[in-house]
């Protein structure tokens, strides 16, 4: 059994991000600031072996991934399953706005998030076994991912702040039980948290 390695990352701070809007799977821009953040992120794991740069198919996360891959000189791969959780009719709202209001039922829902983080880490097991690989989303995909990783509740996870990495190390062995167990049970459980 290979164990793959996941530095998952949240991309750099937005224009939107500082404005406090609420992007969903709109393609957004990092701003001066994220882009100071992706370039530290790229010199921290100058040193480390990485063999995949992975990214959200959304402008924000593919320009972090971009910088974080240059020193590795690898090119960034996209996937979908890694988009920010789509916020329906909620996209483009000022956050603070959104305090108190009924969430309409155009916002996809946390159970379709959490299978759409279980299918992205059964990917990048099978793809990338024994691999290391950088994967760059967003807060709320990325905790959907933490939660199925560490058989937990999203509510569990601790919100990652621009820029954060944090390290996964699973197999496709694990993943494949834990789609099983998640199959017969409802319960989402997976690998081994470090």
């Amino acid at each position: 059994m290979k164990l793959t390695t996941i530095f998952l990352v949240r991309h750099g701070e937005t224009v939107d991000n500082a404005r406090q809007i609420m992007q969903g799977q709109t393609q957004g821009e990092l701003n001066e600031q994220g882009r100071k953040q992706a370039q530290q992120v790229a010199e921290r794991l100058s040193a480390e072996e990485v063999d995949a740069v992975v990214a959200s198919d959304l402008r924000r996360a593919i320009q972090t991934a971009e910088i974080i891959a240059k020193p590795h000189g690898l090119q960034v791969v996209t996937t979908p399953l890694l988009r920010e959780r789509d916020w329906g009719s909620f996209t483009g709202r000022f956050i603070p706005d959104l305090r108190g209001e009924t969430w309409p039922d155009d916002i996809e829902s946390e159970d379709a998030l959490l299978k759409r983080a279980q299918d992205f880490l059964q990917k990048m097991t099978a793809t990338y076994e024994g691999k290391r690989v950088v994967a760059v989303g967003h807060g709320i995909i990325n905790k959907a991912i933490l939660a199925v990783y560490a058989s937990c509740t999203m509510k569990e996870v601790q919100r990652m702040m621009n820029a954060e990495v944090r390290i996964l190390t699973t197999s496709s062995v694990a993943m494949a039980s834990s789609r099983a167990a998640s199959a017969s049970s409802g319960v989402t459980t997976v690998a081994s948290a470090e």
